[in-house]
């Protein structure tokens, strides 16, 4: 990607994207990991000024990496993998405290999927997001962990403020600062395809442009266009990482 924005992925299966937008700086870190029967991927979302949140980032992405690396084997269950993934989010938690030195002083949101076999195992902490689009419909999706995510479901805001309420990018949960890990595990069907995002992506497009675009594209053009769409609104760190079932 031009403008300092980095990709990879596996052509026609995964795609990830990450661009700094209109900042110096990108606190965004994404993991595209193909391993013995699935694929290990996720977004994060740096929180705490520049150096502090890339860092928190990264060592998000890079423990949950090492974590699979070292224990992922082809015979676990649904169960073990979310095991493994509470075990990389808690050991990235603490690594992350350990770094900044004082609970809070940087942290980061993460949310990660191992996929095979037709399931999606996923966890979340903050307020990057997970998505299934199946025949260009949002089917399901993750919760945020977030202030506006709160004051929407006790009835305080619409669907239609959220976008533009002025605490939309404060999370309310966040490794480095608070843990709290929700786990879901999705059916994937031929054609469906998983999107993963930061903030600076789903904050800024609309459910339907999400929908229209992952439709019949391969990952890598999906995930172009997606980056493409969101630049054009945003100024924030965007990152996506886009995966089509087969």
């Amino acid at each position: 990607m031009s403008g300092g924005g980095i990709s990879c992925g596996v052509e026609g299966r995964v795609w990830g994207i990450s661009h700094p937008g209109g900042r110096e700086e990108n606190e965004d870190a994404f993991l595209v990991l193909p391993l013995g029967d699935g694929y290990l991927l996720a977004v994060a979302d740096g929180l705490g000024g520049h150096s502090g949140g890339e860092l928190a980032a990264r060592t998000a992405v890079e423990t949950l990496s090492e974590v699979f690396e070292e224990n992922y084997r082809e015979e676990l269950g649904e169960t073990d993998v979310e095991r493994l993934l509470r075990m990389a989010y808690e050991t990235a938690h603490r690594r992350i405290l350990d770094a900044s030195k004082a609970p809070g002083r940087m942290g980061t949101t993460l949310v990660s999927t191992f996929v095979r076999n037709g399931k999606a195992v996923i966890a979340n902490t903050g307020d990057s997001r997970a998505c299934l689009v199946r025949d260009g419909k949002i089917i399901a999706r993750t919760r945020d962990h977030s202030v506006v995510q709160g004051l929407l479901e006790r009835g305080v805001i619409g669907e239609e403020e959220v976008k533009r309420h002025p605490m939309r990018h404060v999370v309310t949960k966040a490794l480095g600062v608070d843990l709290e890990v929700d786990t879901y595990v999705w059916e994937m069907r031929t054609g469906d395809v998983l999107v993963l995002s930061s903030d600076g992506l789903h904050d800024y497009l609309d459910d339907g442009i999400i929908e229209k675009l992952t439709m019949e594209s391969s990952p890598k053009a999906t995930a172009e266009a997606l980056i493409g769409e969101a630049l054009k609104v945003t100024e924030d760190n965007v990152t996506v990482v886009v995966f089509r079932e087969v």
